[in-house]
């Protein structure tokens, strides 16, 4: 089994703290660690460095290298520019492929927190050796425990084995009734993104439903480990369209399943995300860095220098970078990548 870790996000939603050179899967935003180390670590005891991958951009393969010099040189696979999953999840199945024709593949995004690692690996082993006997694509559902609308969701079908289900359908982000109705059910789970599969079975799934893409994979494939290779890799990326690998193959496809795991999981999807990831004052505040709070309540203070003052205020998001200042609604953090959007516009790139 091989683990091929995503790391080429610009996550936006995290900014100021987040910067284009430094994103969030490079920083410590829970824990001693970045978010990366800590996924690699996580699956150490059942996956060693040697077959450890992680797909980022060329921005970061410095920082990568920094950050995890325990990775051979040969499995950091750089991308010239982003292109979505499918794309990176192909570029490593190619990769993986030639290396070893039977070899599974482990996805993983870099920057989520999963406090219950055994049952990430014990998901990770059945999911291995399902996907060594039958031609199937698995993904990880994560059993939900609120009505969340900022997530995907899977619909079980039949029972595939014991705890192991087929997939009926994947879901877009629901409004707050129907993720009620879904909850209900009990047979709906978050979509986490993360899969185990065949490197040989998911390139032919790429081929069958992305059939404008595989011919750029079969000309990566043709220039890997040449001098060649960092060349081809750019020159398909700026033909390619990018789409996500869920709806780019995991929604057309037939062999899908999914095994529901409750893993304590986070996407850490915005500066939200710490209300459930951080210890809270008497007041359900969470603070990093120093402040006085006077009559605050439930709200997120992040500073990395500067003294944070508050008075009389609820529910708030404020970090402070020493170049930035963000303050808004937590319940409207989501939209902090708007003004990234908006710093692009107005050329603002020091502040990106």
């Amino acid at each position: 089994m091989y683990a091929v870790i995503l790391a080429g996000g610009s996550g936006t939603r995290f900014w100021p703290k987040s910067r284009r050179r430094r994103p969030k899967q490079l920083l410590n935003i829970v824990g001693l660690t970045s978010m990366l180390r800590q996924t690699v670590e996580r699956v150490l005891t059942l996956i060693p460095y040697e077959r450890v991958l992680i797909v980022s951009s060329s921005e970061l393969v410095e920082m990568v290298k920094q950050e995890i010099p325990e990775l051979p040189r040969e499995n950091l696979l750089i991308e010239s520019v982003g292109r979505n999953t499918t794309p990176a999840i192909g570029l490593a199945a190619m990769v993986l492929k030639k290396r070893d024709p039977d070899a599974v593949m482990v996805i993983l995004p870099a920057d989520h927190v999963i406090r219950k690692k055994s049952r990430l690996l014990q998901g990770l082993k059945k999911g291995d050796r399902i996907v060594r006997k039958h031609q199937v694509l698995i993904t990880l559902g994560i059993s939900p425990t609120r009505p969340e609308t900022g997530y995907g969701y899977i619909e079980q079908g039949k029972e595939f084995e014991d705890g192991v289900f087929r997939v009926r359908r994947f879901t877009e982000k629901p409004v707050r009734r129907t993720a009620e109705r879904f909850l209900k059910t009990g047979r709906f789970s978050w979509n986490s993104g993360m899969f185990i599969w065949k490197a040989a079975d998911i390139l032919s799934a790429i081929q069958r439903f992305c059939p404008e893409l595989y011919p750029g994979l079969i000309k990566i494939e043709k220039a890997l480990g040449t001098e060649k290779e960092a060349q081809t890799i750019s020159r398909v990326y700026k033909k390619i369209r990018g789409d996500s690998i869920d709806y780019g193959v995991l929604e057309k496809a037939d062999n899908i399943l999914v095994i529901p795991v409750d893993l304590g999981w986070n996407d850490v999807g915005s500066w939200s995300a710490l209300d459930e990831l951080s210890g809270k004052d008497k007041n359900g505040n969470v603070v990093h860095g120093d402040s006085i709070l006077l009559d605050t309540r439930r709200s997120i203070f992040y500073s990395e220098g500067r003294m944070i003052a508050a008075i009389g205020v609820e529910d708030l998001v404020v970090v402070e970078t020493g170049d930035a200042l963000l303050v808004c609604r937590k319940n409207r953090s989501q939209e902090v990548r708007t003004v990234v959007d908006l710093l692009k516009k107005k050329g603002l790139d020091q502040y990106l």
